[in-house]
């Protein structure tokens, strides 16, 4: 193989393919199309003069020539990436774009004010805000920060802990009117509860209690966070929210203390060379200190 011609943007697609198993999925996860990652398999086989992956019913099964290459493959990546990520930091002026990962409760309730007075401070920022409730890799630079309920494990990533967030059952008073207001866990049997559909935890901690899934009222399922918290304030049942979004509608009340729910950790995570970077450092520093700022608030301890 001449590697003076060897094409490197190969690489990404035939990573995204051994990851997950069919073209399809490598076309959801990566935005490339379907064919474009086929001719990319394609071109890459040319290349090599190897036999990557058996077209089967089942999508795409990686041969033991592609399973060798794996390592050596990502370790590519992850270099390109560096190069990335050295590069981005070379100018340690506070401009430029930087891409922030949160869940859709903290991106779209809390984050909002917060990133209107960084704009105040740092008018030269502009944040890129990826909204998901799964793990954004920030290794693989899908985000360059994230706010996150874990603490990764990534040796290579700078997490600090900014705060926490209580769950707490809550109803608006409109439904509490209509339905009553619980006084003791058992009285959630007679309740329309708002709970994930795909996500079974509220129905694990009922289960805990002696509660079986099967005797719950459902008023909502939904694995969306927001259409969650929408249908507690249109009235449609009990769910279990966070303080802060409870804090932030004065027709929502909190019910029934005595329920232990989790209280999750609020952690600010950045890649390590990221945070040498002038840019990276102001919004690191400005996000830890405002959204602690924020979450305390809401706790009644500023």
């Amino acid at each position: 193989m001449n590697t003076s011609n060897f094409n490197w943007a190969l690489i990404p697609s035939f990573l995204a393919a051994l990851e997950h198993g069919s073209l399809m999925g490598a076309a959801r996860a990566t935005g490339v199309s379907q064919p474009t990652l086929g001719r990319h398999i394609a071109e890459l086989e040319e290349q090599l003069q190897l036999v990557l992956f058996e077209r089967t019913g089942r999508g795409l099964q990686p041969t033991a020539q592609a399973l060798s290459l794996a390592e050596a493959a990502h370790a590519m990546q992850d270099g390109a990436a560096r190069f990335s990520r050295m590069a981005s930091g070379s100018g340690q002026t506070v401009q430029g774009r930087v891409r922030l990962s949160a869940s859709q409760p903290v991106a779209c309730f809390l984050l909002p004010p917060i990133l209107a007075r960084m704009r105040q401070a740092l008018p030269d920022v502009v944040v890129d805000l990826l909204v998901s409730n799964s793990v954004s890799n920030l290794l693989m630079r899908e985000a360059d920060m994230a706010l996150r309920m874990v603490r990764p494990e990534q040796s290579s990533l700078v997490a600090k802990h900014i705060g926490q967030m209580a769950l707490r059952a809550c109803a608006s008073q409109s439904y509490l009117e209509r339905r009553g207001t619980p006084v003791q866990p058992a009285d959630l049997l007679a309740h329309d509860l708002i709970t994930g559909d795909h996500n079974t935890e509220i129905e694990d901690g009922f289960a805990a209690l002696g509660f079986p899934a099967s005797g719950l009222r459902h008023g909502l399922r939904s694995d969306d966070l927001n259409a969650q918290w929408a249908a507690v304030q249109a009235g449609l049942g009990v769910g279990f929210m966070s303080e802060h979004l409870i804090g932030s509608d004065p027709t929502v009340t909190a019910i029934l203390p005595m329920i232990e729910l989790p209280v999750l950790p609020v952690w600010l995570t950045v890649h390590r060379e990221l945070r040498t970077s002038a840019l990276m450092r102001a919004v690191f520093d400005f996000l830890a200190e405002a959204v602690s700022l924020s979450l305390r608030a809401q706790r009644g301890n500023p």
